[in-house]
């Protein structure tokens, strides 16, 4: 069995599409019929994300974690006790293509690390866009690891000691760890997931942080942004190893 392990914090708005892109992807003919399971985390949530997570069928674990170490570690723990031997982790606010777990499985090593896209952009000016394309690098070998797009099989997690209860970096630490325990670790290109480059984050340190920073940055070179603020309730999102860490502290 595989798992698929998404903490969630008053994300109603963006996790549907999430969940079918989920649910698409477990239909792939790859998988062979095996059975995908699709694990939500509830971590304090007051809006209806487990009125849209009862909509598509799927699991939900609810937390009272406000970090997001303790939230995937808690979640993962689930999905070993349910049978499953490679787990794959995302965020509600993320798309996954249809490959997404057949790809994984077929990258012949006990770990997967990829890489993430923007769809919307939100007001960001070009220079920024162009300075994520540069950072992100798409390509097999990268050394990102994003909590949105990565996985494992169970033996290499158990290997590394799990998911540390940390706000921030618990994604990078694991595969460190992982590394460490002498597991092979797949960086590849592809697949890719698709998340939202939103402006208002309730994660101060965020992905949405990390497009700020090279906001700044555009700026400061004199390439200043056109600015069209646009609110959102997404989480924050884990940015690459050498860049901004995810710390999602929710209240």
């Amino acid at each position: 069995m595989i798992a698929a392990i998404v903490p969630a914090h008053n994300e109603a708005a963006l996790i549907g599409a999430c969940l079918q892109s989920l649910q698409q992807a477990a239909r792939h003919p790859g998988l062979a019929g095996e059975e995908v399971r699709i694990l939500v985390g509830l971590d304090r949530c007051s809006d209806a994300t487990e009125a849209v997570c009862a909509h598509f069928g799927v699991d939900v674990l609810h937390l009272d974690a406000g970090c997001v170490g303790v939230a995937r570690a808690r979640l993962v723990e689930i999905a070993l006790e349910q049978g499953a031997r490679w787990i794959c982790c995302t965020d509600a606010d993320t798309v996954v293509p249809d490959d997404w777990f057949a790809a994984q499985l077929a990258c012949s090593a006990e770990a997967f690390c990829g890489v993430v896209q923007v769809d919307d952009w939100e007001g960001y000016a070009r220079s920024v866009r162009r300075r994520f394309a540069r950072s992100e690098r798409a390509r097999d070998g990268h050394r990102h690891v994003h909590g949105a797009n990565m996985g494992f099989s169970a033996a290499a997690y158990l290997r590394a000691g799990g998911f540390q209860p940390l706000n921030c970096g618990e994604d990078v630490a694991l595969i460190d760890a992982i590394e460490r325990a002498g597991c092979e670790v797949a960086r590849l290109g592809a697949p890719r997931v698709t998340t939202s480059a939103r402006r208002e984050a309730r994660a101060p340190n965020g992905f949405s942080h990390f497009l700020k920073c090279l906001e700044a940055e555009a700026s400061h070179c004199g390439d200043a942004p056109r600015i069209s603020p646009v609110p959102s309730a997404q989480a924050g999102k884990e940015a690459p190893a050498t860049g901004i860490g995810f710390i999602p502290e929710w209240a």
